[in-house]
C-alpha cells in the first residue's frame, strides 16, 4: 500500500523560498526560468514572483519529444545567444524528464554550461543530476508517493492510477 505524502502550500512557499536563496547565493543566474509542464509549472511561477526572473514554459507532460522540439529548439537558441536557463520541475525522481530535455537541447545544439536544473525535490538515486534542489531524498529509503498541491486537485483514483505506474518508487 503506497504512503501518499501531502506537499502542503507551506512547504511549497518554504522550497520555493529555498530555490530563491539558492539561486542568489551562487555564481550563475538565469535569464529565464523554464516551467517544466506540468509538475514544474506552478513551481516555476512562484519561483518567477520570488526571484523577479521572467518565465518560460515547456510542455513535456505528455512525455511527448514531437510537442516538445518547437520550444526546445527556440530555448537553444536562446542559450546560443548568451541567455543561461534555468529549467524548473517539481521532483527529479527517475531523471527520465530531465534527461529527456538534456538530450533534446543537446541535439537543438544548446549552448553547454548554459542550461542548469532545479527541482523540489531530488532523489539522490537519479540517473540525473540537478543542480538546485530544495529537498534531497533517497528513493531507496523513501517509498513515498509525494502529492503535490495541484495534484491533491485530482481525484483520489487518479493519484492511485499515477503512483500504480511507478511501483519501483513506492515498493
Amino acid at each position: 500500500m503506497p504512503i501518499y505524502t501531502a506537499i502542503t502550500h507551506a512547504e511549497l512557499v518554504a522550497a520555493v523560498r529555498a530555490l530563491a536563496e539558492s539561486l542568489a547565493a551562487s555564481d550563475w543566474a538565469p535569464a529565464h526560468l523554464i516551467g517544466v509542464g506540468r509538475g514544474g509549472l506552478i513551481p516555476a511561477v512562484y519561483l518567477s514572483h520570488a526571484t523577479g526572473l521572467p518565465m518560460l514554459a515547456v510542455d513535456y507532460s505528455s512525455q511527448s519529444e514531437a510537442l516538445a522540439v518547437d520550444t526546445i529548439e527556440r530555448l537553444a537558441a536562446r542559450t546560443r545567444a548568451g541567455e543561461p536557463l534555468l529549467f524548473v520541475d517539481d521532483i527529479n525522481d527517475s531523471g527520465r524528464t530531465i534527461g529527456h530535455l538534456r538530450a533534446m537541447l543537446a541535439r537543438a545544439d544548446a549552448t553547454s554550461g548554459s542550461v542548469r536544473f532545479a527541482t523540489l525535490i531530488d532523489n539522490v538515486g537519479s540517473a540525473q543530476r540537478v543542480d538546485y534542489a530544495a529537498r534531497a531524498i533517497d528513493r531507496a529509503v523513501t517509498k513515498d508517493w509525494f502529492v503535490f498541491p495541484w495534484e491533491a486537485m485530482a481525484p483520489d483514483s487518479a493519484i492511485a492510477a499515477d503512483a500504480a505506474e511507478r511501483p519501483e518508487r513506492i515498493a
